[in-house]
Parts: C-alpha cells; structure tokens; sequence
C-alpha cells in the first residue's frame, strides 16, 4: 500500500500515447537500449536547451527523434551545424540513418519537466527551496494549469537529516484516468548532496471522440435510462 504509479504508464493507450512508437519481436532488447542512449545522449548534450520530451519512430533501419524544446535556436546551432553534428554522431554510434525533428514548447510554464528543471536550477544558486517551489507553483498557475503538485526531497537547506517537502495548489487528481496529468522529475547537485524535485501538472481533462458520457457519465446514465423508461411507457 501506499506506493504510487507512474501517471505517464498509468494512462498510457488511454489518454497518452508511447515517447517510442516501433515494433519489433527479435530485436526488442538492443532498440530499448539504443532508444535509452539516444535519450541520454540528446539530454546530456542539449540539458540547458530545455528538453521537455524526446519522441522516436523507427521504420526498417531509419530513426525519427523529435525533440520538444524551449530553446530550438540552441539545439538547431549557427546555420544547423549543432542538430547535424549531434546526427553525425549518433549515427556513428548506432551505425543507422538518423533524422532529427525539433519542436518548439510554446509554453515552458505547463511542462512538468522544465518545471522541475528550473526549481533544480534554483536550488543550486542557494534559493530557499519553499521559495523556489512558490514561484514554480504561481506561474504555472497563471499559464491556465488546473493544479499543481511540488515535491522536494534530500537535505533541504543545507540540515543534517533528510527530509521531504510537499507544496500543491489546484487539484491534481492522479487515479482519475481522463485528467491530463504532466509528470517530471529533476536534480539539483547541491553542496550539501542531491535534492531530488518531482512536479506533477493538472491542465485539465482530456475525452475521447466517442465518448458519449461527457464531463459527468453518471448523469448521463439516468438520463438515459430515463429516455427508456418514458419510450417504455
């Protein structure tokens, strides 16, 4: 009891769709751990670009990644030679054609990983963590997010005891499947050691096109059962 699921997986065919789109029945090993060292690679190499989430597709020996960043000015370099350098290495890496895709985050303030990202950043200049955590929280707030929820954990303010802090304003409702949960986590290497961040994001809730019950399916129901009863009679 009282563990928590991860709300990417939770949702995952339901509301969210897969970060790696291939299918494979031999060879399902040597791509998770190619999919794992491109993921890698591209954060470790862009980290200050504001990677949000990095997508890949395969087809026969062709690899897609698109990348969703804040800043695609630092990830594309001066006339594109920083993304076609990144390819050329990658590909010598992986030994297969590589094609890269950038897509620019309009708005950082509703990406959980950025979020984090920033609290981690600050955390690092010495800002009080609550501080940190309470600027994070009201500009995603303003951005139109539902809720947010902060969690900072380690030795917060530099104490000899670890401990773990909660900051949440709004709902964010994490076992109703239809809400669209944003989840990210993060590092601050402070003196004191690591802090750990994780942010979760409520920006609202998300139907399919089939679905008929709407915002209240239990209303609906009656509603229904109610059109029987009258047809009935």
């Amino acid at each position: 009891m009282g563990q928590k699921a991860h709300p990417y997986g939770f949702r995952l065919g339901i509301t969210k769709p897969w970060k790696s789109r291939w299918f494979t029945t031999k060879n399902y090993a040597e791509f998770l751990v190619e999919d794992q060292f491109i993921r890698k690679t591209v954060k470790e190499k862009l980290y200050h670009a504001g990677i949000s989430k990095i997508e890949i597709d395969r087809k026969v020996n062709q690899v897609t990644v698109t990348i969703y960043t804040a800043k695609p000015g630092m990830v594309v370099g001066k006339q594109g030679k920083g993304i076609e350098d990144l390819k050329e290495m990658l590909n010598k890496k992986l030994g297969k054609k590589i094609d890269m895709n950038v897509q620019e985050i309009r708005n950082i303030d509703l990406e959980a990983q950025l979020v984090g990202e920033a609290v981690a950043l600050q955390l690092e200049k010495r800002v009080a963590f609550r501080r940190a955590m309470k600027q994070a929280m009201s500009k995603t707030m303003k951005s139109g997010a539902k809720g947010i929820k902060i969690m900072c954990a380690g030795r917060l303010g530099g104490v000899e005891i670890a401990r773990t802090e909660w900051m949440k304003e709004g709902r964010t409702p994490l076992q109703t499947l239809r809400s669209d949960i944003d989840y990210g986590t993060a590092e601050a290497n402070t003196v004191f050691g690591k802090i750990g961040i994780k942010v979760w994001i409520c920006k609202g809730e998300v139907f399919t096109k089939n679905s008929k019950t709407g915002p209240n399916p239990r209303a609906a129901k009656n509603n229904e059962k109610g059109d029987k009863q009258n047809v009935n009679a």
